[in-house]
């Protein structure tokens, strides 16, 4: 199964919606694909989908899906790799109007460089993507937040 996750924020991403449905209509996935599409105003018309997830349900999807594809959302990302899943970055791109700035293509391009994702660009092929999922040895992620919340204590403790 294929989850999408397009998070909470009020933007679209209807380019990447309509990208699977084409692909789905022509037989080029077969896999079931389930998409939280948040505040996209695409409705998928060849694959399920629901607006917003509550949290067990959106921990419920990522622990079933064979591979994520998330938009560059930092939190959608880390939940992903946390539960140890091949992710797929699609950054939103603000001449789309997905979002204001391209920031999330710095994120992905962040994630992918360490080998936690694959990113997905604009000049890049989805499917291809999708297939490279199979064998591409991504690295494992390891969360700092405890080091970086040490070193914080220490530095409050000394001063």
């Amino acid at each position: 199964m294929i989850f999408v996750i397009l998070g909470t924020q009020k933007f679209q991403l209807n380019r990447l919606l309509k990208t699977l449905d084409q692909y789905v209509e022509k037989g080029l996935i077969e896999d079931r694909i389930v998409a939280q599409i948040g505040y996209s105003d695409y409705l998928p018309k060849r694959y399920e989908y629901v607006e917003f997830l509550n949290k067990e349900e959106f921990d419920s999807m990522i622990q079933k899906a064979d591979v994520v594809i998330s938009h560059s959302g930092v939190g959608s990302i880390i939940s992903a790799l946390n539960a140890k899943k091949p992710v797929i970055v699609y950054p939103r791109l603000a001449k789309y109007r997905e979002h204001i700035d391209d920031h999330q293509t710095e994120i992905a391009y962040a994630f992918s460089k360490k080998k936690y994702v694959l990113s997905c660009n604009e000049e890049d092929d989805l499917l291809e993507l999708l297939d490279k999922c199979k064998t591409f040895p991504f690295a494992t992620y390891v969360s700092q937040r405890e080091k970086i919340v040490g070193i914080i204590s220490d530095y409050l403790k000394k001063n």
